[in-house]
């Protein structure tokens, strides 16, 4: 009986090597770029959209429309469990998009690409993966658990925030008040028109303003990094910047 179990035992050990290995180099890395390109319309009737997602890359904009539109690509491997199995519906007022990927060892990525109506406010929780956001004039709050945040020619109220990547207003901004925080990560912020009110923090990285010629009300600290106040400052100013790193350079200078 000892003879019959013996080889028995050895295959099992041998599977266990085969399922760590699996885990540790995988099966390939997902390509999403190469993946189908599927797409849908959701009848909306609202001001105000959220849009919730898990684990993928997210690009959103507003658009000539109605409805809400989006295209997404699932690529990935699953050994030994199920996936990557995508879903998306909205319902009242909230997009909520998943993908599914469980397994012993498994690499699934996803891109959503959402257009969404000109007038709607939108409300972004993000659990892992970078967001874009383009053309807004509408206001705007973006939250991320892990990746970054790029804004880009926001003409509406910014509040933005991801507990471990960069935020990035960039240049073409209009936006009249813009909030910004990174748990671990930089924070850049360029505007090319007089903001009432940037306020920025962040744990761990460097943070850069970049505001039009005016008088503003500055505060600039960091607990250890530089700090570089070069815009035209008076107390009281209708126009305020506050700036805060607790581990990294800080500037407040002008654009032009």
């Amino acid at each position: 009986m000892a003879a019959v179990r013996r080889p028995f035992r050895v295959l099992l050990a041998s599977g266990g090597a085969l399922v760590a290995s699996l885990a540790l180099v995988g099966c390939g890395s997902a390509d999403v770029g190469e993946a189908p390109v599927e797409r849908k319309t959701f009848a909306f009737d609202g001001d105000a959209l959220t849009v919730d997602s898990d684990d993928s890359e997210l690009v959103i904009t507003p658009a000539d429309i109605d409805d809400v539109r989006v295209e997404r690509q699932v690529g990935g491997w699953v050994f030994m469990g199920s996936g990557p199995e995508p879903e998306w519906k909205l319902v009242d007022g909230k997009l909520t998009l998943r993908v599914d990927c469980d397994g012993i060892a498994s690499d699934c990525d996803a891109v959503h690409r959402i257009q969404v109506p000109r007038d709607v406010a939108v409300t972004v929780e993000n659990d892992n993966g970078r967001v874009t956001a383009e053309g807004f004039a509408t206001p705007m709050k973006v939250r991320s658990d892990n990746g970054d945040v790029r804004v880009r020619k926001a003409g509406g109220a910014l509040d933005l925030g991801t507990d471990n990547g960069d935020v990035a207003v960039e240049a073409g901004a209009t936006a009249p008040e813009v909030v910004a925080r990174s748990d671990n990560g930089d924070v850049r912020i360029t505007l090319g028109t007089v903001p009432r009110h940037v306020d920025v923090v962040t744990d761990n990285g460097d943070v850069h303003v970049s505001v039009p010629t005016a008088e503003y009300e500055v505060t600039g600290a960091s607990d250890n990094g530089d700090v570089r106040i070069d815009v035209p400052r008076r107390d009281k100013s209708e126009h305020t910047v506050n700036v805060r790193s607790d581990n990294g350079d800080v500037s407040v200078l002008t654009a032009n």
